[in-house]
């Protein structure tokens, strides 16, 4: 009796099917409007690597002045919030949108703030976030985010905006390529904060460092300015005291 070889349940030489999942709802409307993004925008993007040790240490005391107060919970990215709002008043158009034939740019910074939901993606915006203190901010971009995850949102809660900011630190990614959403001028790419050598007052010491990054509409804004509004958010996360100036 000739040996049988084993095989694989199944018919022989037959391809195991994928598993069909429909491209529809949400996703395909992240999908449609992500890639319309990229076909009608000239989008470039800028990196910069910040040493946020004062950053870091701001956090830790307020988070020490206010750890009896159930009511304040303050984040990384409830400063990058206050940070980036303050130097978008310096830098007025990367808080703009390109409609028709015009460039408007508001007075106020209305933030979006990309929220991860389990099936896609949501940006609820927060209202005239430069008029904000970093406490009022915390606690209203938190209601923000667990109204999205709870499917709460009004329309007015999801439009508006002027900026975004997309923050993936907390999934150990060091940088990225953030898409914009048009009309907006601009979008900020927030990576992790990481440990590690660099150089510190001439000499080399363990430091906390992030990258960031801008992506923006090269239409509606030339390299200079963009990268310097990049600059300032920059001094602004690496010196928290210049957010107050």
């Amino acid at each position: 009796e000739e040996p049988r070889s084993e095989e694989a349940p199944g018919e022989a030489g037959e391809a195991e099917l994928p598993t069909s999942v429909p491209y529809a709802g949400m996703r395909r409307s992240i999908g449609d409007n992500m890639l319309a993004s990229l076909q009608t925008t000239a989008q470039l993007t800028a990196f910069a690597e910040v040493d946020v040790s004062e950053m870091v240490g701001f956090l830790d005391l307020v988070r020490e002045e206010y750890k009896k107060d159930e009511s304040v919970r303050v984040s990384y990215n409830d400063i990058i919030i206050l940070a980036v709002s303050r130097a978008l008043k310096r830098h007025p158009i990367m808080s703009s949108i390109l409609v028709g034939d015009e460039i408007l740019m508001y007075d106020s910074v209305n933030m979006g703030i990309a929220v991860a939901l389990t099936d896609g993606l949501i940006v609820p915006v927060l209202k005239d976030a430069d008029k904000k203190g970093l406490l009022q901010i915390a606690r209203e971009a938190r209601d923000l985010a667990a109204r999205a995850r709870e499917g709460k949102l009004t329309v007015d809660d999801v439009t508006g905006g002027t900026f975004t900011i997309s923050n993936t630190g907390m999934l150990d990614v060091d940088s990225f390529t953030p898409i914009l959403r048009p009309p907006e001028t601009g979008i900020l790419g927030v990576g992790r904060v990481k440990r590690k050598p660099a150089e510190y007052k001439g000499e080399i010491a363990l430091r906390h460092l992030m990258t960031i990054s801008l992506t923006y509409d090269h239409r509606v804004v030339d390299g200079v300015p963009a990268h310097e509004f990049l600059q300032t958010v920059g001094r602004y996360l690496q010196h928290p005291t210049l957010i107050m100036t």
